[in-house]
């Protein structure tokens, strides 16, 4: 089985600093000029990943291929440069989002699963949860991650927590 990244670990941005108490809004943001994606806060981060692939010919049973939760301290707007800049794969060529309330649809984004339909659904700037789907080919995948911040990572219990969770599912 290929090895999959949790969108969260592409982020390499830790912010261990005490985080201001007014909520940063979770509207587009614009950094360096050029990234137009959410925003979202600093902080102590639950991640839990499902994968799902269909194996009938009636498209109607799923399979779960992966289930896992972390917990880490990380920057998820960090992450969301990395989606919303993707760079072509090989021939595959990512569309720009498309922004519709709360929601940034790509119709053709490239990833680890090849060519996906990626929608990224913003909650808060504390909540997040990101669909992807591949529809074609014999067996369909749906790979769902699903984001809440659960407080500040200057907190040593909630850094161990972090800490063992990462150890835990790192590849």
């Amino acid at each position: 089985m290929a090895t999959m990244s949790f969108i969260p670990i592409q982020s390499q941005a830790q912010d261990r600093q005490p985080q201001s108490t007014q909520p940063q809004a979770a509207a587009e943001a614009k950094v360096d000029g050029v990234f137009s994606g959410p925003s979202f806060r600093k902080g102590l981060w639950r991640f839990v990943r499902t994968l799902d692939v269909v194996r009938n010919a009636n498209k109607n049973v799923k399979y779960r291929l992966v289930d896992r939760e972390m917990t880490r301290c990380v920057d998820p707007t960090q992450a969301m440069k990395a989606t919303f800049s993707s760079s072509p794969v090989g021939s595959c060529v990512s569309d720009k989002p498309e922004k519709v309330g709360n929601k940034y649809t790509f119709g053709h984004r490239c990833d680890y699963l090849g060519a996906v339909s990626t929608v990224i659904t913003v909650h808060s700037d504390e909540a997040y949860t990101e669909l992807n789907e591949v529809t074609v080919g014999e067996h369909p995948k749906s790979d769902l991650v699903t984001a809440k911040r659960i407080g500040d990572c200057t907190d040593d219990k909630a850094e161990d927590v972090a800490k063992t969770s990462v150890s835990s599912l790192q590849h």
